[in-house]
C-alpha cells in the first residue's frame, strides 16, 4: 500500500471514492451536498490542508481531506476506505499522514465529524484516542413545535428522608456529600427526627432532582439505612427513591415518559412496589397501590403537589411537602451555609 497527495487530476478518482461514501453512510436530511460543492472543499484543502490517497496492487483504495489548521486545530473532514482493504491498517496509515502533514502548518490538534450510525469508525476513532468534545442535536419541527407549546414547566423541590434519630451522623454525612455533589449549594437543612425520619433540604437538590436521588443513594450507603428521595420534577412529576443500604430497593415516577420515551419494560419499572414500601415504612401497601398510581400524562393524575403529599402521609413522612426555601423556617432545624 502507498499513501500520495491528492492533486486536481484525481477529481475523478475522488469523486468516485466519496460517491462509494456516501452511498454507505448517506448523510442526515438537510447535510447532504452536490459534488460540486464537495469537490470545491476538497481541492481547497488538498491545495491549503491536507489531501491523501491511499493505493495497492489493485488501486486506489482510500482518502483523506483536512481543512487547513486554524488556531492549532485541523480538522478532518473526509477519511473512507473501499470495503475491500479495511481491517488492515490503511486509515490508520492516511490518518498518520494527515498528521504528519498539518503539523507544519502549525496543528496541535486534530478533529473530526462522524454519525452515530457508523459503529466502526466511532470504534477506530476511540482506539486511536478521540473523544467527544461537541456534540450536534437535531430535532423535526414538527414534534418540537409540539412541545414548545405544552404548559411551561413548573418548579421543582424534594427533600430526603433518612430512617434514623441520629442527627449529628446525618449531619456528618451530609457535610461529607453535598460538597461533592457537581454544582454549588447553596444551603442544607436538617430537620429534626420526625415519626422516626430525619430530613434533608438542600438548595442544588431543588434545582437539580438528580442530585436529590444521589445525595440519598450517598447517605443511604454510608449510614446503612433506609432512605427515601421524594420530590416534584417540573411541578408536573412525583418521584421517589427508596432505598436500604445504597440500593435502590423501588423507584416511583409517576409519569414514566414525561422527559422521553422509554423502553416498554422501563415503563413498568417506574410503577410503584408496594410491598417494598411496606416493609420499609410500615405504610399500608393497599394504600401505596391506590396513590402511586402512574399515567401518560400529568392531566391524568392529581396536581403534583397534592400526590406527593399523598404518598408522603402513607410513609408518614413529615414536611416533604416542601423544599430548602421553606424548611429554613423548621424550628430546631440544623442549617449549614445557610
Amino acid at each position: 500500500m502507498s499513501i500520495r497527495p491528492v492533486t486536481d487530476a484525481d477529481d475523478a478518482l475522488v469523486r468516485t471514492l466519496w460517491d462509494e461514501f456516501e452511498a454507505e453512510v448517506p448523510p442526515p436530511r438537510g447535510f447532504g451536498e452536490s459534488w460540486d460543492e464537495a469537490w470545491n472543499d476538497l481541492s481547497r484543502h488538498a491545495r491549503e490542508g491536507a489531501a491523501f490517497i491511499a493505493e495497492d496492487d489493485e488501486g486506489p483504495i482510500g482518502y483523506a481531506f483536512a481543512r487547513k489548521p486554524e488556531q492549532g486545530r485541523a480538522h478532518l473532514t473526509d477519511l473512507y476506505i473501499r470495503p475491500r482493504a479495511r481491517r488492515k491498517g490503511h486509515a490508520r496509515a492516511l490518518i498518520a499522514a494527515v498528521v504528519e502533514a498539518v503539523r507544519p502548518l502549525g496543528a496541535d490538534q486534530l478533529t473530526l465529524d462522524v454519525l452515530p450510525s457508523n459503529t466502526a469508525a466511532l470504534e477506530l476513532y476511540a482506539r486511536l484516542g478521540f473523544k467527544e468534545v461537541q456534540r450536534l442535536l437535531g430535532v423535526d419541527l414538527d414534534p418540537l413545535e409540539e412541545r414548545l407549546g405544552e404548559r411551561a414547566a413548573g418548579p421543582s423541590y424534594g427533600s430526603v428522608h433518612v430512617q434514623n434519630d441520629d442527627v449529628p451522623a446525618v449531619e456528618r454525612a451530609v457535610r461529607q456529600f453535598v460538597p461533592r455533589l457537581p454544582g454549588r449549594s447553596q444551603g442544607t437543612v436538617i430537620a429534626p427526627p420526625r415519626n422516626g425520619w430525619i430530613a434533608v433540604y438542600d438548595e442544588l437538590c431543588d434545582r437539580e432532582p438528580a442530585m436529590l436521588r444521589r445525595l440519598a443513594r450517598e447517605l443511604s450507603d454510608r449510614m446503612g439505612a433506609v432512605v427515601i428521595a421524594l420530590g416534584v420534577e417540573d411541578g408536573a412529576v412525583v418521584r421517589y427513591d427508596l432505598l436500604e443500604y445504597g440500593r435502590v430497593v423501588d423507584e416511583y415516577v409517576s409519569v414514566p415518559e414525561y422527559f422521553g420515551q422509554l423502553a416498554p419494560g422501563d415503563v413498568v419499572a417506574a410503577a410503584a412496589n408496594p410491598t417494598a414500601v411496606a416493609r420499609l415504612t410500615g405504610a399500608d401497601p393497599a394504600r401505596v397501590r391506590a396513590i402511586a398510581r402512574t399515567a401518560p400524562s400529568p392531566d391524568d393524575l392529581s396536581p403534583a403537589p397534592e400526590l406527593l403529599a399523598e404518598i408522603a402521609d402513607a410513609m408518614r413522612l413529615e414536611g416533604a411537602d416542601h423544599g430548602y426555601a421553606d424548611a429554613r423556617a423548621i424550628p430546631g432545624a440544623v442549617l449549614i451555609g445557610a
